[in-house]
This record gives C-alpha cells, sequence and structure tokens, in this order.
C-alpha cells in the first residue's frame, strides 16, 4: 500500500468534542448549538488561521467539532478548536477551565466518527438515531460550504461503515433510541394502556417516542409545539390530538406522563406552571421526563409533591439494562471499524492518516 502523500500530510484531521460520558447534561447544554446557528458555527471555525474544513455535530448527547487544518500539530489543532468553543459560549474563566474536551487525530478521529455513526458511542447502545443526526449534521456543513475533499470522503465512508455494522450485526436490536428508553420508564411507572400522555415537541425525537407509545397501546397522545401545524401532522399520523403551545398546560390536569423534547434554549416547563397543574390534579403522580438538551424542564419542578422528573442523563440506568444482549456483538462491530479504517487507508505505518 503505498504512503501517502505530503499534500495529505499537510490537511490534518482533528475531532474535539464532549459527550454524555464527560459531561453532565447542565454542561452539555450550555455548549449546545442550535440548528439555525450551525451554518454561522461551521463557517467561523474555517475562518480560523490555519483551518480549512468543517463539520459541527451537536446532539442531546454530544458536541463534536470534526475539521481538517494545515497547522505544525493536531494539538495546536485541538487547541485552537477549545479557544474557539470557550469565546462562541462566553464561558467564564471557572467554566472554561473545568471543560473536559476530548482531543483525538488522525486515525483516532475517524476511528471515533465511524463509532458515533454506527451508536456504538450513544448512550443507549446501538442507537438508531445519531446515523440521521450525523447526515443532517453533514448535509447541513456540505450545504453551507466548508467541506471539501477531505470530510466528503471522510464522512460518506463513515455512512458506509455505519450501514455495514447495522446489517451485518444485532446491535441495533430491542430498545435503541433516547425516544424509545424514555418509553421503557413510563412503562415501568404506568401500564400504557391506561396511560395518558403528552409530547411537548414535534420534532425527530418525539416522533420516535410516539411511534413507541403506539406500538404498546398507549391510551391517547396529545401533542403540543410551536408550530401548530407540525403538532397536527405528528398528532394525526399518530392518531393523537394536537394542542397549540401556549395552551398545552390547560391538557396538563388530563395527562400521567409528559415527555418534552424541544429546541428551546429556555426552560419551557417552570415550577409556577406544574405547581398549579398539581393542585387541580389534587397531586395524583405525574411523571415528566425530559429528553432535550438544552434542558426544557427547570429542575425545581422534581420538588414538587407528587412530581417525578427524568432528565436525559437520568436514562442512563434505563438504557444500561437493554445493553448487556448487544454488547455481545460489540467485538464483531469494532471487528467491522478496523477493517473499514484500513480498508480506507485512514491506518498507516507510524500512525498518520491518508484523507485521499
Amino acid at each position: 500500500m503505498p504512503e501517502p502523500t505530503d499534500s495529505h500530510n499537510r490537511s490534518g484531521l482533528v475531532c474535539v468534542g464532549l459527550n454524555y460520558k464527560t459531561t453532565p447534561v447542565e454542561v452539555r447544554e450550555r455548549l449546545a448549538f442550535p440548528e439555525a446557528q450551525v451554518p454561522d458555527a461551521v463557517q467561523q471555525v474555517r475562518g480560523l488561521p490555519g483551518f480549512e474544513e468543517c463539520v459541527v455535530l451537536s446532539t442531546c448527547n454530544r458536541v463534536e467539532l470534526y475539521a481538517t487544518h494545515g497547522l505544525p500539530s493536531g494539538r495546536d489543532g485541538h487547541a485552537a478548536l477549545r479557544d474557539y468553543l470557550v469565546r462562541r459560549f462566553e464561558l467564564q474563566p471557572e467554566h472554561a477551565e473545568a471543560l473536559v474536551l476530548y482531543n483525538l487525530d488522525s486515525a483516532e478521529a475517524a476511528r471515533h466518527l465511524f463509532r458515533v455513526v454506527s451508536g456504538l458511542d450513544s448512550m443507549v447502545l446501538g442507537e438508531t438515531e445519531i446515523f440521521g443526526q450525523v447526515k443532517a449534521a453533514y448535509k447541513l456543513a456540505l450545504d453551507t460550504g466548508t467541506t471539501a475533499r477531505s470530510l466528503n470522503k471522510l464522512f460518506q465512508q463513515a455512512f458506509t461503515v455505519g450501514k455495514k455494522v447495522r446489517n451485518e450485526t444485532t446491535i441495533q436490536r430491542g430498545s435503541t433510541s433516547v425516544g424509545s428508553v424514555a418509553v421503557d420508564l413510563a412503562e415501568k411507572v404506568h401500564d400504557l394502556k391506561e396511560c395518558r400522555v403528552m409530547l411537548v415537541g414535534a420534532g425527530e425525537m418525539s416522533r420516535t417516542c410516539a411511534q413507541s407509545l403506539l406500538s404498546r397501546g398507549a391510551k391517547s397522545i396529545i401533542v403540543s409545539n410551536r408550530s401548530y401545524d407540525k403538532a397536527v401532522e405528528l398528532a394525526t399520523e399518530m392518531k393523537g390530538r394536537a394542542m397549540k403551545f401556549d395552551e398545552w398546560e390547560h391538557a396538563l390536569h388530563e395527562v400521567d406522563v409528559i415527555i418534552s423534547s424541544t429546541s428551546a434554549p429556555h426552560f419551557v416547563i417552570k415550577p409556577e406552571q406544574i405547581e398549579q397543574v398539581m393542585r387541580k390534579r389534587r397531586w395524583e403522580p405525574l411523571l415528566i421526563i425530559d429528553i432535550a438538551v438544552p434542558r426544557d424542564v427547570d429542575p425545581a419542578v422534581n420538588e414538587i409533591e407528587g412530581v417525578y422528573l427524568y432528565d436525559i442523563d437520568a436514562l442512563q440506568a434505563i438504557a444500561d439494562e437493554g445493553r448487556r444482549e448487544r454488547e455481545r456483538q460489540l467485538a464483531s462491530c469494532e471487528r467491522i471499524i478496523e477493517e473499514q479504517l484500513e480498508k480506507y487507508g485512514f491506518t498507516r505505518p507510524g500512525g498518520t492518516v491518508a484523507m485521499a
């Protein structure tokens, strides 16, 4: 196999990131990129001295920057991206100092991306949603013009690997999404056939929850969303009822479970709202599952009598219960990834990486 040329070596691949394993949700939400701001972010990174290409991946469980640069070393690239995050999110010195990031380059960065796309680095092992989330992040960068030959090839190869893992192993069997794990939790607390559920938000995560609820026979589903048309669309599809966003509080006394997943940058469910509702409910128990990042539900809600609040990090224990069978597939998945890294020329003697 020929050695990579000098031109390949000049474009260093780096990844800087944080995820649910390194960083709690109260910190992750500070560094989450709203989808509307991602085009601006990838252009800002590409505009940093020495940087050439960039993709930003921001989900409820991770924030990762993938980039290529011509700086003297990967360490320089990592430092520049860390400094960018500190500036972008205006982190105070004490928060910047406490920020825990993983810094990967060359083959390690490629390997990490392959594992992410395959669902091997997810809170829910074998998660299926992450494949679509990475595709969306890549497409957004592609449309913005911040990818070229190197990252285009890297991400296309990652999608090939993800499909291969999905098709050749059973890693994705069972509950393999945050949404389905949220429904697992609801099912532990309530008989879903007698359960009335409100979904706050009508995005992909809410759709996953609704599909899972429907398949398990939930008694009724209410969907509330800022865009009422989207709420109607999802509710119709799931044989539920749509509600305007400024009216959802009026139906809270009817429901047993709230699952919230909006893209709001601030709390949308607050203690004073729930306090009022609980009085009307005569303190009948209410389960609230917040799977948004930034969080939708003020943590103080959990202090109200009869309310049981779980955020996305609290779902970890439930997700772990379903891991055992899928963990048996890990060795097969890792072998596929290593074979593909070698096939695509990402691993070479001395650890250098060919990006062409």
